[in-house]
């Protein structure tokens, strides 16, 4: 079994009554899980600050009638096709097109991915999501 520990935590009452309302909108049961849950995201922020392996995903948007775009895309997750672990591609409506990637690896290397993907002319918004591998998050 885990080892809990406990500690005091000296915040300003604003702050805390901000804290408690974000604890509220996201149905936390009590401080200690919003605690933990903003530690670990910070953790997960330096993962990819440091460069570890690491996982995401990178969703984005493009009008599909924009000439070479959807080539140029499938070139791009093909140059990349070690790290990109899968794709789903949805059709929004008649012009756009939705994909969403599950990418692995370096954090500097899916950054690149996603920044050769959003900016090719013709997609229309893009997002990086970082994770992590789970290891060492307890």
């Amino acid at each position: 079994m885990k080892k809990l520990v406990r500690f005091g935590v000296s915040l300003d009452h604003h702050l805390l009554d901000a804290f408690d309302q974000h604890i509220e909108r996201r149905k936390y049961t009590n401080r200690s899980e919003a605690l933990r849950d903003l530690i670990r995201d910070n953790l997960v922020g330096q993962e990819w600050d440091q460069n570890k392996e690491t996982v995401g995903t990178i969703t984005f948007v493009y009008d599909h009638h924009v000439p070479d775009l959807t080539s140029k895309l499938t070139d791009i997750q093909h140059d990349y096709h070690g790290k990109i672990l899968s794709g789903m591609h949805v059709h929004l409506d008649h012009d756009h097109c939705l994909e969403v990637l599950v990418v692995k690896g370096k954090g500097s290397e899916i950054r690149k991915i996603a920044d050769a993907l959003v900016t090719v002319k013709g997609v229309k918004h893009g997002k990086l999501t970082m994770t992590t591998t789970g290891k060492g998050l307890d």
